[in-house]
C-alpha cells in the first residue's frame, strides 16, 4: 500500500511524485472560490453545490448525484446502501476499500470482502464467476460488484469498456448491485476517448474524485437514480458529511472540470516519459507498457530496499515518492509537475541507483 515515508525537517519536498492529491489550487481556482455564491448545503440551499451536482450527474449519465467531503466517504455510502451486514462484495486485491479505507467495509457496512486476483488491477468475468459464494445458509450472501477505474495501487491501469462489460453481465445474471469507484475516472475518458456516461452506464452507483487529477482541493460526488440519492444523502447525515456553505469548495471543483480535464492528457504524457527514462536505468525493473495514465510503478534494486531508496531520494535530492507494496515504488504524475519536474527525478533516481 502506498504510505508516506516519516519526513524531518532538513529533507525539504522539491518534486513531489507521492501522489495526485497533494495538486494545489491554482490563482484562477482560488478567485473561483473566493466569489462562489453560496448557502446552506445541507438543505440544498447552496447554489455552486447544486450546479455541481447536477453537471456531475450528467456527465455521469445518472438521475442525481450528491457533493460528498471525499472518495472514500462516496465508497463507504455506497456500501453501506448496497449490503446489508455479512453480505459479500467482490473487488480486485488492489482495491481502495481493502488498503486505504480503515476498515470502513466491516466497521461501517459490515460488508465482507472477497478479493480477486486480478491482472494488474482487472479480474475477469471468469473469476467473478468462479468466485461468487454459493446460495446457502452457510455463506455470505453475495451482493455486491466493484470495480476501480483506473486501478491505482495497480499503476492506473484502465478498465476497458469490453472487460467492464463482462463483469457487470455476471453482475446482472446473478442479481448483484455494481459499483464504480471512479476516483481516477477522468484519467480513462481522457486516455481512452470513452465518455464517463458509457462507462458508468453498467453500474447502479458511481462517483468521480476532484482532489486528485483535477487539482481541487476537496470533494467528491457520488451519483446514481434518485432512491439512492436520497439515501446517500441520509447516511451522509448520519456519518457527519453534511456541511454549510460548501459552494467555495464546490466552486472549486466545477473550475477543475471545465478547465483540468482535457490536460489530464499532459500527466500521461509526462508520465510516460518517466517510465521510459527510469526503464533504461540499471537498477529499476519496469515496463513502460504498463504506464497508461499518470501512475508509474517499479521495482527497484537498492541496498535496503525501496523504503531505503525513497528515504536516500527525498533526503539527498528533495524528491518525494510512495512505497507500493511488494518492494515496489509509486510515482504519480499532476498538475504541479512539469517536463523539469520529471527531468530532475529521473537525474536523482539514477543518483541514488549509482551510489555505492
Amino acid at each position: 500500500m502506498a504510505r508516506y515515508l516519516p519526513q524531518a525537517a532538513e529533507w525539504p519536498v522539491r518534486i513531489d511524485l507521492y501522489s495526485d492529491t497533494i495538486t494545489r489550487p491554482s490563482e484562477e481556482m482560488r478567485r473561483a472560490m473566493a466569489f462562489a455564491p453560496v448557502g446552506d448545503e445541507q438543505k440544498g440551499e447552496d447554489p455552486s453545490v447544486n450546479e455541481l451536482v447536477e453537471t456531475v450527474a450528467e456527465l455521469l449519465g445518472k438521475k442525481a448525484a450528491v457533493w460528498l467531503p471525499s472518495g472514500t466517504m462516496c465508497n463507504q455510502i455506497s456500501l453501506a446502501i448496497h449490503c446489508r451486514p455479512g453480505d459479500e462484495f467482490y473487488c480486485d486485491r488492489t482495491a481502495h476499500p481493502l488498503h486505504a479505507e480503515a476498515g470502513g467495509a466491516a466497521a461501517l457496512a459490515g460488508a465482507q470482502p472477497r478479493a480477486l486476483e486480478g491482472a494488474r488491477g482487472v479480474y475477469t468475468a471468469t473469476q467473478l464467476e468462479e468466485a461468487l459464494s454459493p446460495l446457502s445458509r452457510y455463506a455470505p450472501r453475495p451482493r455486491l460488484v466493484w470495480v476501480e477505474q483506473t486501478a491505482n495501487l495497480a499503476g492506473g491501469t484502465i478498465w476497458r469498456a469490453e472487460d467492464i462489460e463482462a463483469v457487470t453481465e455476471v453482475a446482472r445474471a446473478h442479481e448483484l448491485a455494481t459499483h464504480l469507484d471512479g476516483a481516477r475516472l477522468l484519467n480513462a475518458t481522457v486516455a481512452t476517448g470513452v465518455p464517463p456516461s458509457s462507462v458508468a452506464a453498467s453500474f447502479d452507483s458511481a462517483w468521480i474524485d476532484f482532489s486528485k487529477g483535477l487539482g481541487a482541493p476537496a470533494g467528491a460526488a457520488l451519483a446514481g437514480d434518485e432512491d439512492f440519492v436520497d439515501e446517500a444523502w441520509r447516511l451522509k447525515q448520519r456519518l457527519g458529511g453534511s456541511m454549510r456553505q460548501a459552494g467555495i469548495l464546490a466552486a472549486g471543483a466545477s473550475y477543475a472540470l471545465a478547465h483540468h480535464v482535457e490536460r489530464l492528457a499532459d500527466d500521461h504524457a509526462r508520465a510516460r516519459r518517466l517510465a521510459e527514462a527510469l526503464a533504461s536505468t540499471p537498477g529499476i525493473t519496469l515496463d513502460p507498457a504498463h504506464v497508461e495514465t499518470n501512475i508509474v510503478v517499479f521495482g527497484v534494486d537498492c541496498a535496503g530496499g525501496a523504503e531505503a531508496f525513497l528515504s536516500h531520494l527525498l533526503a539527498k535530492h528533495g524528491v518525494r515518492g510512495s512505497l507500493a507494496g511488494g518492494g515496489r515504488v509509486r510515482f504519480v504524475t499532476h498538475l504541479d509537475v512539469g517536463d523539469s519536474e520529471v527531468e530532475a527525478a529521473v537525474s536523482a533516481v539514477r543518483a541514488v541507483l549509482a551510489e555505492p
